[in-house]
């Protein structure tokens, strides 16, 4: 598969960006490694992490998956071949975007990574205690010593996106170029028309994470069933959504029309989205890459896409035409 053009940075990236969330709780050193291999071994170069997975194991304090992952590329050689995000501001203790704490965030990945540089540094969530401008003048700093090339917002709202933005310009600062939302068929909240159309005229991109509502959306949980997942926290608030269930049928029968899972069809939605160019789903053993890789592969028509649109109450997102992208997948 060809990497694709991430916004208008110099990355090229798969278009599955390897979640590496479950690295050293759900998956360990190991099985991490072999759910590596098998996404190189598929072509794929783009992984994404953060310093605090997984603070919230008993017995980790974080930075465990950017261990496993820095191991994982000095023992195969591939640094170079690989696109790696990571995040900060969201460890426990360290929850602020304060320069100080950017500072020293930043060092600790590097270490953990093993690297000399990250390629997608994002601020995990926003800081409304910090300075706008100390945080813009902070990353703008990292991008001119090289320690990061780009630059990522998550969990932020268009206001203070814009915000940011505004301040970076003004000052000639290096600005967020990728966005890190929740989005997915059942959750679309995070990411309204007006984000959407604001990503689309600035040629920014969405990387939107929960792609498979914790699960829900592999097809695999019963509604009134147990969930038993070291995600079923996550999955259990929709199992018993009949909206949630009403918008998996949709799912299930588009599915069926291209006799393939309902995990790929999720994943192909959510890439035919213009400002999509990579979607965050992660694997904890190698035999659940193949759904997920389906999806990059498959190509949903109009009429597919329209149904799925409608499948869930949006705001009248379903409602309103959406650009499509060129040779849609």
């Amino acid at each position: 598969m060809d990497l694709i053009p991430l916004a208008d940075t110099d990355l090229r990236v798969h278009p599955l960006n390897l979640g590496g969330n479950p690295f050293g709780w759900g998956a360990d050193r190991e099985q991490s490694f072999a759910v590596l291999d098998a996404y190189a071994a598929a072509g794929g170069n783009f992984i994404d992490t953060a310093d605090m997975y997984s603070c919230w194991v008993e017995g980790n304090s974080g930075g465990e998956s950017e261990s496993i992952i820095g191991a994982w590329m000095a023992e195969r050689g591939n640094r170079d071949d690989m696109v790696i995000a990571t995040k900060v501001g969201m460890l426990e203790g360290r929850a602020t975007l304060d320069p100080a704490n950017i500072r020293a965030c930043v060092e600790d990945s590097l270490r953990r990574l093993r690297t000399d540089r990250i390629d997608l540094y994002y601020a995990h969530q926003d800081d409304p205690d910090a300075d706008q401008t100390a945080v813009a003048e902070t990353f703008d700093a990292l991008v001119r010593e090289g320690k990061v090339r780009h630059l990522g917002a998550s969990n932020f709202s268009l206001d203070r996106l814009r915000s940011a933005q505004e301040i970076a310009r003004a000052n000639g600062l290096a600005e967020y170029r990728v966005i890190q939302n929740r989005f997915n068929l059942v959750s679309r909240d995070d990411y309204p028309r007006e984000y959407e159309e604001h990503l689309r005229a600035d040629r920014m991109a969405l990387l939107p994470f929960a792609s498979l509502a914790g699960g829900f959306l592999t097809g695999k949980h019963i509604p009134g069933a147990k969930v038993d997942s070291v995600r079923g926290g996550a999955v259990a608030k929709y199992v018993d959504d009949q909206q949630a269930v009403d918008a998996l049928g949709v799912l299930q029968s588009v599915a069926c029309d291209h006799v393939t899972k309902t995990t790929a069809v999720a994943l192909a939605w959510l890439l035919a989205h213009d400002t999509i160019p990579s979607v965050i789903a992660s694997a904890r053993v190698p035999e659940q890459l193949g759904d997920l890789l389906a999806g990059a592969d498959l190509t949903l028509s109009p009429e597919e896409i329209e149904r799925l649109d409608a499948a869930w109450p949006d705001a009248g997102r379903a409602a309103a035409p959406r650009e499509q992208k060129d040779g849609a997948r």
